[in-house]
């Protein structure tokens, strides 16, 4: 019996197959191979098409069924992970019709800022534990402002899984963890958030039916089948954006427990057990993948966007051609902690919500052109890259989390022991690096879902942890001097 999980990020689709009885993953490949396009038409947008995850998904999964070689009929259940806060509209035969507002996208950020004006700041955070900000719901109200031709012909809008979840099943449906993600949750009533659909002027009706996270969602079409060299009648069980589902993947459930993940965007997520926020929405909270009206489970999110994007900018910009990352990590690890006094701010990827929604942009400070190399650079912005996440951090400590020990997997730029071993001196925490990925976790997730485990613990007993990474108290005043001439930028 096999588990298949599907994550649908902005640079690739990966796919996984899991032996449910082992927990082994058998077989996994990523399309496109090199990195997906965004489009960026104006300043400060990003949109890709639904269409092409379909494609790539299509294209990894006839990748890992040629690999494993096993029969269709073994796969007993479908899990979906999904870069948040997209913005996919169909019309009412399920066509798309328009390019997804993705998550780096910022044009509603005054949308969202007038909102939060108007409807008042406690009904706001109360309700919605964030400023509408420059989530899905304004992202929405973007289009019937501007493109009215296009509102005009919505049926449903989708976040980018749920887009998936229907191309594979034909059923069109979300979840409470996924409407929380847009603000369309309302947290004081336990239902859709009608009082900012009422102030956007958006349908109710344009709300999916709603789904929990780990039940089944639909069953594969015979036409998905077809597609996908798959039978039809595989259940899909189990659907969360990649944060949760991030966390899913390293068996964050409970209270304390923190995930972290670093790859075109950063992130560090803590489960809090009570309903709270941030007054100024720098970090957010969404419901996570087992929260319930009568168990609160949030998901508090420090979200970077330039976080994978900036080493990668790094690369083609100012390494030779040729020069791979663990290249650039050996030249950036020549360089002293703090990189000689080189601060890079790495907010180059749109608007922050860490700086208050600012687009502040990525700059660099201190070069000196008879000192520096490109070590200093390279160790730079992976220390600027960490330091972003340390400034959130204080903001989650201020919530009342704190954050002792970091969950992640061994991937994207925890590969990078210049990049952990910054992250555990400038924070003091513990790292402890998993062997699994999002598209592992989603396989795993739908097993939970369709009943074959027990619960979480079941799932994932054959998690394995591969590092420790323990922060060096000789190595901390450093790190902090580096980080605290670091922070004296940002203004």
């Amino acid at each position: 019996m096999y588990l298949l999980g599907y994550d649908i990020g902005s640079s690739s689709v990966k796919a996984s197959l899991v032996d449910a009885q082992s927990g082994a993953c058998v077989a996994t490949s990523f399309a496109p191979k090199s990195e997906a396009p965004i489009k960026a038409i104006n300043p400060g947008w990003a949109e890709q098409n639904p269409e092409d995850w379909w494609s790539y998904l299509k294209q990894a999964n006839a990748d890992i069924m040629a690999k494993s070689g096993i029969d269709p009929k073994d796969i007993a259940a479908i899990g979906i992970s999904y870069q948040m806060h997209g913005l996919v509209c169909v019309d009412k035969d399920q066509k798309v019709l328009r390019p997804a507002i993705i998550w780096c996208d910022s044009r509603a950020v005054q949308i969202g800022e007038e909102a939060f004006k108007t409807l008042g700041r406690s009904q706001c955070l109360t309700h919605l534990l964030n400023t509408p900000g420059n989530f899905t719901a304004s992202k929405l109200a973007w289009v019937k402002r501007n493109e009215p031709q296009i509102f005009e012909k919505i049926d449903h809008i989708m976040l980018p899984g749920d887009y998936i979840a229907m191309k594979l099943t034909g059923v069109i449906s979300t979840t409470i963890s996924g409407l929380s993600e847009g603000m369309f949750w309302d947290f004081q009533t336990n239902d859709v958030a009608n009082f900012l659909l009422e102030y956007y002027g958006i349908p109710r009706s344009f709300i999916p039916e709603i789904k929990p996270t780990f039940s089944e969602q639909g069953r594969m079409t015979a036409a998905a089948a077809k597609e996908l060299g798959l039978v039809e009648g595989i259940p899909v069980t189990y659907r969360a954006g990649d944060q949760p589902n991030n966390a899913v993947s390293l068996n964050v459930f409970e209270p304390g427990e923190i995930a972290s993940t670093a790859g075109t965007s950063g992130v560090v997520y803590g489960v809090n057990g009570e309903i709270s926020y941030d007054p100024k929405s720098r970090v957010n909270s969404f419901a996570h993948v087992n929260h319930g009206a009568d168990k609160s489970r949030l998901g508090i999110l420090l979200c970077i966007n330039g976080t994978g994007i900036l080493n990668a900018w790094m690369k083609r910009n100012v390494m030779l051609e040729g020069i791979g990352y663990a290249d650039m990590n050996d030249i950036a690890a020549q360089a002293p902690i703090g990189a000689g006094g080189v601060s890079i701010l790495p907010f180059g990827n749109g608007a922050e919500r860490v700086l208050e929604n600012r687009e502040a942009g990525c700059s660099c400070h201190g070069v000196n052109f008879n000192i520096h190399n490109r070590s200093h650079l390279m160790r730079a912005a992976q220390e600027g890259i960490v330091f972003s996440f340390k400034y959130g951090i204080e903001i989650m400590e201020e919530m009342g989390m704190p954050v002792n020990m970091i969950h992640a997997g061994n991937a994207n730029m925890f590969l990078s022991p210049l990049f952990r071993d910054t992250l555990a001196g400038v924070t003091g925490a513990t790292i402890e690096l998993y062997d699994t990925d999002g598209s592992v976790g989603a396989a795993k997730g739908a097993g939970i879902g369709a009943g074959i485990y027990k619960d979480n613990k079941e799932a994932f007993a054959s998690l394995k942890k591969v590092q420790i990474i323990e922060p060096k108290a000789s190595d901390m005043p450093a790190y902090d001097e580096a980080y605290q001439r670091w922070k004296s930028y940002i203004g």
